[in-house]
């Protein structure tokens, strides 16, 4: 059977091309050696269920293994401690069967005799001295039903018996993995809002999780390698799985995905070389998609206006943020894997995201208002590329036709937003606008368009004076040098009652810029 990009369900690496995680594995292997308890808490489509299938094998040698789920598995299982005990026995039973059938029997046998939380410790006990190794449970998706309080008091027996382990007054499971994409925290405050218990968790047994599921260069590599050799495909494979941890982040799901649509969508026939072109109309596919992780991503924001507006001025307003894990929106940012910490700083977690939460904020001012009579795309196509000075003037003619001074609150606000919402129809189809967020004293932010072969700079900033106005211009050469331009834009957007609508061009060093204010 032919390998492929996986990016729904458990990757398989014998039908799947996968990244090699092994010392993902070896690290979480030491945790269970040692007895530890512990969740795994990692974002949607973040590889979690992926881990745990392949830490299974690597265990069975030394433990018994019983791997369990609760997806899918219904809310009547916890409507009462006697159908959660029998129902959880069942459960253990059927994922031992055919790896060791007397002790699943005796697990069936075992369920019908409990019929609350304490005879269910009691039973689990005897199950463990049944066996002739030592116990590891996995209970994979283990937030499913968890907002329910049965579970929690599920945990505490799990606690207890751990406690009593360690005393050598009971036998328990050598190590217990949860995964999930909430932390056993955030479960209890899902379930109540009392300060007194909330931070009381029957969890607090749980060793921390410290190990990095995102995936690195070197390992992203690995499985373009395995690609490269069975598809006879052409690439620089360092520099390819460089440029995919550089829009991705790392993230599992994001990193299958572009590999897959090159793959699956781009690849033609007799066509064998990736390079970095492929990779970016990958990106502006995977951008344009509607899939499950995006989808969470706007439910998530919409359905908290906190973590709403702490995004927006992140990222739209450039405004910088300290990272500390007690803020409760970065908690969120966190767990959902939205953020990232940076020197200390909050970051968007990955470019891909950075761009669908820009073309989130944009398409609500392009509901607000109509630029169509001023951004009709062939009015700035040219043979080779965009007449984007062109561009930069029509944007200016349309800020000061359309908004006097009574909406300058609202275009400090939304001022990037107008520009890209402006910039989208010219290049849709073709190209696609890409942020760099630069924090400065300017809160400035750079804008990569690409379009067929070519790249613009734009630099979009708020006019500081002029003091600020000559190192945004040296920062924009640095810039041009790193991105190998010759050519750069700059939009000023001048908030002072007295200001012009002009524009500039500035040349240092055989480099232009060319500047407009709005």
């Amino acid at each position: 059977m032919d390998r492929r990009f996986n990016t729904t369900g458990v990757c398989v690496p014998s039908i799947h091309y996968v990244v090699n995680i092994e010392n993902k594995l070896s690290e979480i292997k030491t945790l269970v050696n040692r007895g530890d308890y512990f969740v795994i808490n990692r974002p949607r489509q973040y590889g979690k269920t992926t881990t745990m299938f392949m830490l299974e094998p690597k265990l069975k040698d030394e433990y018994l293994v019983m791997s369990i789920s609760f997806e899918g598995i219904g809310d009547e299982i916890f409507s009462n401690e006697l159908k959660f005990s029998q129902g959880f026995l069942r459960i253990l039973s059927r994922s031992i069967k055919s790896e060791n059938k007397s002790i699943s029997d005796f697990i069936i046998k075992m369920s019908k005799e409990v019929d609350s939380f304490e005879t269910l410790s009691y039973a689990l006990s005897d199950i463990i001295d049944e066996s002739n190794k030592p116990v590891i449970l996995l209970i994979d998706e283990v937030d499913k039903n968890s907002n329910n309080q049965l579970f929690l008091s599920f945990l505490g027996v799990l606690r207890s018996k751990f406690l009593l382990r360690q005393q050598g007054k009971e036998s328990s499971f050598k190590s217990v993995i949860l995964a999930g994409v909430y932390d056993i925290k955030n479960l209890k405050l899902k379930i109540r809002a009392d300060e007194e218990i909330r931070y009381n968790s029957p969890w607090n047994i749980a060793v921390n999780f410290d190990v990095d599921m995102s995936f690195t260069k070197d390992e992203i590599a690995t499985m373009l390698e395995e690609y490269s050799k069975d598809k006879k495909i052409e690439m620089n494979i360092k520099e390819m799985a460089s440029k995919i941890h550089y829009y991705s982040g790392g993230y599992p799901f994001l990193v299958s995905r572009l590999c897959q649509i090159i793959d699956e969508k781009l690849m033609v026939a007799n066509e064998m070389f990736w390079d970095e072109k492929l990779l970016l109309k990958a990106m502006k596919i995977l951008i344009s998609e509607s899939n499950t992780l995006f989808d969470d991503l706007i439910k998530n924001i919409e359905n908290n206006k906190e973590l709403k507006d702490y995004i927006f001025d992140l990222i739209v307003n450039g405004n910088e943020k300290t990272f500390n894990i007690h803020s409760s929106n970065i908690d969120l940012g966190i767990m959902f894997g939205y953020f990232k910490n940076i020197n200390g700083k909050v970051n968007i977690s990955n470019a891909i995201f950075e761009q669908v939460l820009y073309n989130y904020f944009t398409a609500m001012v392009e509901n607000k208002t109509d630029m169509s009579s001023y951004n009709f795309k062939e009015n700035f196509i040219v043979k080779d590329g965009l007449d984007f000075q062109k561009i930069l003037l029509r944007f200016q003619q349309f800020i000061k036709e359309q908004y006097s001074t009574i909406d300058s609150k609202f275009i400090e606000r939304e001022g990037r937003l107008l520009f890209l919402a402006f910039i989208k129809p010219i290049i849709n189809g073709v190209g696609f606008d890409f942020k760099e967020v630069q924090i400065s004293e300017e809160k400035r932010l750079d804008i990569i368009i690409t379009y067929l072969s070519n790249k613009y700079l734009v630099e979009l900033k708020i006019w500081r004076g002029e003091e600020y106005h000559q190192k945004g211009i040296k920062q924009l050469y640095d810039y041009m040098d790193i991105q190998g331009l010759d050519e750069g834009y700059l939009v000023i957007y001048n908030f002072n009652k007295s200001k012009e609508y002009k524009q500039q061009e500035v040349v240092h060093d055989n480099k232009k810029i060319f500047v407009i204010w709005v």
